[in-house]
């Protein structure tokens, strides 16, 4: 009985162990079906907003689901816009090739007419082309060229330098023959101006010769007298039988006025020759005049002519009239045998400082007066010069007062004789 009890003592006590072990399991079973549960009911609540989401997707689908016929009045409806569409792109097409024929018809009669306004304009600019506007012609030209590219006529560069070269022949041609017609009205000028200076020398001439044949008359008249007091005087001699001493004598007086005759005779001869030279001379010989004009053309410029007249002056005075509001100041007045060799060489030495660099004939000159003298006596030898112009008239009236041109102004109105004072001819 005692082993039993001891038994069954060590068996309760091997149970209520098994038992406290199988409640720690079953507590630690009931935990987790605790959090199991717990994460089952969040993977229901989860399931259900899913379910829900899934029942409005449902919903939305339903909505949006759409009946056999629906698709099947759509399919006809897509045909037969498919149909009318490539109807338009049919007649699209055929508009599009109307319009691109009608564009080329359109870009070429633009090229025709570019092309016609292209050759007309340089016709016109051609005709228009002076030997003084080659550089405004032919920026036209360039300007014309550029307006057609503008419009879409394509001009090529090699075209173009044509149409320049052409314009540069034209120019060449115009300033030659320019030029030809310059140089006759100068050549006819310069006949004239010999002429008149021919005609001159010649009046002086004619007076000299006039005046020479005049003594040559007068020597031979005294020398006529004298060889006949001389022949009567050798008569009476001989008639009285003289002695041969006074005789030769005689004879000696008759061979001197013999020999003063042919001497004036060869005078005469020479000073004829030389007028001779001094005409042929002439034809070269002049003034050459450095001439400055401060209040017509400013400082610092200066015209550089020649002149044969015998009085140069008188073609200062003739530069000084009513074309120019003031008289041109002399700084030099250049005798020379030689005058268009020294006017040349200024020209040549000078030709980069011309103010008109289109019409050589142009004699105006922006230099200081030294780089003048310096050429001048290069190439003449030295000569006075006055450096500073005088220009009276311009710095008076640059200096002169109101009430001064007022006082001068009522004193010379009356002897002018005219309604507005200054009018009338020079």
């Amino acid at each position: 009985a005692a082993a039993s009890a001891s038994t069954l003592v060590i068996w309760y006590y091997s149970q209520l162990s098994l038992l406290a072990k199988e409640k720690r399991k079953l507590k630690e079973i009931t935990e987790q079906l605790r959090d199991q549960g717990a994460g089952l009911r969040t993977q229901a609540s989860e399931l259900e907003n899913a379910k829900r989401e899934l029942a409005e997707a449902c919903g939305k689908f339903d909505a949006r689901k759409i009946q056999y016929d629906d698709l099947r009045r759509e399919n006809d409806g897509l045909k037969q816009d498919s149909f009318n569409l490539s109807v338009q792109l049919r007649k699209m097409e055929r508009d599009h090739a109307a319009i691109n024929q009608r564009q080329a018809e359109l870009d070429q009669r633009m090229n025709d007419v570019a092309a016609r306004y292209l050759k007309e304009n340089v016709s016109w600019i051609a005709s228009r082309l002076t030997a003084n506007n080659f550089s405004s012609s032919k920026q036209r030209l360039v300007d014309v060229i550029e307006l057609c590219r503008g419009i879409g006529f394509g001009v090529p560069l090699q075209k173009e330098g044509e149409l320049v070269d052409d314009l540069k022949a034209k120019f060449e041609e115009l300033v030659r023959a320019q030029f030809a017609r310059e140089e006759q009205a100068r050549i006819r000028a310069q006949i004239r101006e010999e002429e008149r200076l021919a005609r001159e020398l010649e009046k002086r001439n004619q007076q000299a010769e006039r005046e020479a044949e005049r003594r040559m008359a007068a020597m031979q008249a005294e020398a006529e007298g004298k060889r006949m007091a001389i022949q009567a005087a050798l008569e009476q001699a001989k008639l009285k039988d003289a002695h041969s001493a006074e005789v030769e004598a005689l004879l000696a007086r008759l061979s001197e006025v013999e020999t003063d005759l042919q001497a004036a005779e060869r005078q005469l001869q020479e000073e004829r020759a030389k007028r001779a030279m001094s005409l042929a001379q002439m034809t070269k010989a002049g003034h050459v005049y450095v001439i400055s004009n401060i209040g017509s053309f400013g400082e610092g410029v200066y015209k550089i002519g020649m002149t044969r007249r015998l009085e140069p002056t008188d073609r200062v005075r003739e530069l000084s009239d009513a074309s120019v509001p003031f008289a041109f100041d002399v700084h030099m007045m250049i005798s020379c045998d030689d005058a268009p060799a020294v006017e040349n060489a200024l020209h040549r030495e000078l030709h980069k400082q011309r103010m008109n660099k289109v019409n050589f004939r142009k004699e105006f000159f922006r230099v200081d007066l030294d780089s003048i003298r310096q050429i001048v006596e290069s190439n003449h030898g030295v000569v006075d010069y006055i450096a500073e112009p005088e220009a009276l008239e311009y710095r008076e009236s640059v200096n002169m007062k109101d009430e001064d041109y007022e006082f001068i102004e009522r004193t010379v109105q009356p002897l002018v004789g005219s309604d507005d004072g200054f009018s009338g001819e020079d």
